[in-house]
């Protein structure tokens, strides 16, 4: 059982990629090898396979990553399943858990959402995606400054407010303002959550 991500950056056609690509790639760098484990290609489109485990937790962090530019976002399509072929690149290998991921990453942008699951499991389908749905009620809304302070606590989840603080330069009762305007609390409850059903996810 493997987790595959296939997404986009929204809007990215009103900037140059040098605004964002070294975000994308740089993140994209710390979860594997290039092109085993992530692609980017067609100017503005990456896969990336990992663990099941992760991809919430990755795709999250992602999203906060590119929206720490303005006006930017990413969509994304997680599938999880099986992996029955390795190609020589990530775009190459094959199995449910890659069309799983291909198929939805397709009807996003009609269903005007920026992030979805499909693991196989209706019932389970069903839970995560209304759960994201009310997650991108506020994730599409971040902020720079909101983005910013996920993108830390995701990266060090032992992180202080104290530290984030000494970190930015702020006050601590700043940080304490932007950990609930970015509603952190939700989003780690809700990876919380992801990684309790993600245990009851089989082929």
């Amino acid at each position: 059982m493997i987790a595959v991500i296939t997404g986009d950056i929204v809007n990215s056609e009103n900037y140059n990629a040098s605004d964002w690509m070294p975000i994308l790639k740089n993140y994209l760098e710390s979860l594997g090898t290039s092109p085993l484990d992530w692609e980017v290609y067609r100017g503005d489109e990456f896969q990336v396979k990992l663990p099941v485990d992760k991809a919430l937790k990755v795709a999250i962090h992602l999203k906060a990553q590119i929206k720490k530019v303005k006006n930017l976002d990413v969509r994304m399509a997680i599938g999880i399943g099986s992996e029955t072929y390795v190609g020589s690149s990530v775009s190459e290998s094959n199995g449910t858990a890659y069309k799983r991921s291909g198929r939805m990453f397709n009807t996003l942008k009609a269903s005007k959402l920026n992030l979805e699951i499909a693991t196989g499991n209706k019932r389970h389908d069903k839970t995560l995606n209304l759960i994201l749905k009310l997650g991108l009620d506020f994730m599409d809304d971040w902020s720079v400054v909101s983005a910013e302070i996920v993108t830390i606590v995701l990266s060090n989840p032992n992180v202080s407010q104290k530290e984030i603080a000494k970190q930015l330069g702020i006050k601590q009762s700043a940080v304490s303002q932007r950990y609930k305007r970015a509603r952190l609390d939700l989003v780690l409850n809700m990876l919380d959550f992801y990684q309790e059903l993600s245990k009851e996810i089989k082929e």
